[in-house]
């Protein structure tokens, strides 16, 4: 069982954005220290709350500070981009890191309209047609020779609902998270249509959670709130924020909608000391039958991430 870490970049407030660019490298290295399998980077545009646009460059950061953490995306929209630029970006990162780096791809669109326009993004679904364009790049299969020419990073495919079919079809892992993980049989899709491909003769599946463990629920809960503050403010004023500290964050100044938002969210994650985690992962993985847990947990303390990052480490055992 490997247990890996998605970071988003999240912006804070009282520091600029280059300055969560930076703290993501430097979680990546923290992260490499602690012996975590993976660590992935976002894609997100004209978002206060997300300084990452562009994963691949982000990556190649990562990358050239770490020496054996697997680095890659979680993941490239591809309908904000082509193909064949994707797929020499990627293949321009193994070269340069060989053997460490992931391909993982959506199909969301821009956050708002102006980002959709901003991005030429079209409404029409070609996500499946786009991920098999891509692999005939990678492999060397294409119409247009993409270069450098080197063996192609594993593709992952991040997936709900139809996406997961599309995932199967194609042969590829996948990466769920939200709200579908918490359903009985969340990958029952996937493993129906999965068709085997020389490079994943068996479904792979990635479970992306947010998991915070802290010395004691107390802990725990505060270090999530700041994340469950910023969605619950992204729905009532439509634009995601930055994390704000913990200790400024007034919860006797709630409405009631805004409260039952924040516990939504709260009740959603996987948080507690390691001992009250431990046991949920443990159902999470036996439901879900996933070979991977990807923590995706952010909050305003950086040390106490770290901290966090640290204890979920020691868990990797656990689920074996």
């Amino acid at each position: 069982m490997f247990f890996s870490l998605l970071d988003r970049s999240r912006t804070r407030s009282g520091f600029d954005d280059a300055s969560a660019l930076r703290h993501s490298v430097e979680r990546a290295i923290h992260a490499e220290k602690i012996g975590l399998h993976r660590f992935w980077v976002a894609e997100h545009h004209g978002v206060p709350g997300i300084a990452s646009g562009a994963p691949a460059v982000l990556a190649a950061a990562v990358a050239s500070r770490t020496s054996r953490i697997r680095v890659g995306s979680g993941g490239v929209m591809l309908p904000n981009h082509q193909p064949l630029v994707v797929a020499e970006q990627f293949l321009m990162l193994e070269s340069l890191f060989p053997g460490r780096i992931d391909l993982g791809v959506g199909r969301s669109l821009g956050f708002t309209e102006p980002v959709r326009a901003a991005l030429r993004s079209e409404r029409t679904d070609t996500f499946e047609a786009d991920i098999a364009e891509l692999r005939s790049y990678l492999d060397g299969s294409g119409s247009v020779t993409a270069r450098p020419t080197v063996p192609s990073p594993p593709v992952f495919v991040l997936a709900t609902g139809a996406g997961l079919e599309v995932a199967a079809r194609a042969g590829l892992p996948v990466v769920v998270g939200g709200p579908i993980v918490h359903q009985d049989d969340p990958l029952a899709l996937y493993r129906k249509y999965f068709r085997p491909s020389p490079s994943n003769p068996s479904p792979y599946v990635i479970v992306s959670l947010d998991v915070t463990i802290a010395a004691d629920t107390a802990d725990a809960r505060r270090l999530a709130v700041p994340e469950a503050w910023a969605m619950a403010r992204s729905r009532r004023e439509g634009e995601f924020p930055a994390l704000q500290p913990a200790s400024g964050i007034d919860e006797s100044q709630w409405t009631p909608q805004t409260r039952n938002r924040i516990e939504a969210s709260l009740a959603s994650s996987i948080l507690g000391t390691a001992g009250q985690v431990r046991p949920r992962l443990e159902e999470v993985v036996e439901r879900t039958r996933a070979n991977e847990i990807m923590a995706s947990t952010s909050t305003y303390d950086r040390a106490e991430l770290l901290d966090a990052d640290a204890a979920f480490a020691q868990l990797a055992g656990v689920a074996r």
